[in-house]
């Protein structure tokens, strides 16, 4: 059977998503909310597929300088473990691993190769934990080309990508270096296999990922389509709101302080 790993971190202020809290009508903690309504969701996709599910996190120590605060009221594993609790139908049949490695890209790898060579994975894929609109069908159709084609990466903006799943490994330093779908073809390509594509699918990491998020989810609820229930339910509570500003989109979010 096929494995699906999401590289997650404890949805802490100040861990998650710093962009989005620096460029954003959002405070820290709000910032980390969305993460685990996203991560969540991102969580709940794999358990639906056909995949087994690896939820893979980084230690304490390993985390961003500063984070490691001794008034946090949970580790980084009680914290994920506890997120993923709440997502998913059988907590008991996901697996738990850390991440070993100093930058993505050697997470990644590590991940990769480790589940590969040691236990003989089928194929291993790994999904960002920000990328909600992935669904079960996603995962599903990306694990069947994987059949077929040694690597399978999953497009999103900016040339980066929600979903890299391998068949056979590459050469992971530096893997991710922007564009990460230009390199990760290139590194595929120069060790000989075949690469194919996934669907386009919006990650949540930027500013402009947001924009382009909300926009999406009401479109799609005014559609009648399916959305992401969590990260839904999240930014409806946020009063989260794209509006029109000079001919581009910004961000407007209800002042709860003002009379």
């Amino acid at each position: 059977m096929p494995t699906v790993a999401v590289l997650c971190d404890p949805p802490r202020e100040g861990v998650v998503l710093a962009d989005l809290a620096a460029t954003t009508p959002l405070s820290a903690a709000e910032v980390a909310d969305l993460y685990a309504a996203m991560c969540a969701d991102v969580l709940r996709a794999v358990e639906a597929s056909a995949s087994d599910l690896l939820v893979n996190y980084r230690p304490d120590e390993a985390l961003p300088d500063g984070t490691d605060e001794p008034n946090e009221p949970e580790d980084a594993e009680s914290a994920v473990r506890a997120l993923a609790d709440a997502a998913l139908d059988d907590p008991g049949a996901a697996r738990y691993e850390v991440q070993v490695g100093s930058t993505f890209a050697a997470r990644m790898g590590n991940t990769v190769t480790h589940l590969l060579d040691t236990e003989e994975a089928r194929s291993v894929a790994v999904v960002e934990p920000t990328a909600p609109f992935l669904a079960r069908g996603d995962l599903d159709g990306m694990a069947m080309k994987l059949r077929r084609s040694d690597v399978v990466l999953g497009p999103t903006s900016g040339g980066r990508v929600h979903y890299a799943g391998f068949a056979s490994p590459v050469d992971f330093e530096d893997a991710d270096t922007p564009p990460a779908i230009g390199t990760l073809t290139d590194r595929a390509h120069d060790a000989g296999h075949d690469v194919d594509f996934g669907p386009m699918a919006p990650v949540v990491e930027t500013r402009e990922d947001l924009v382009g998020a909300l926009s999406l989810l009401r479109a799609r609820r005014r559609a009648g389509r399916e959305v992401p229930t969590r990260t839904a339910a999240c930014l409806d509570d946020l009063g989260l709101e794209p509006v029109a500003d000079d001919g581009d989109l910004a961000l407007s979010k209800p002042d709860i302080d003002s009379d």
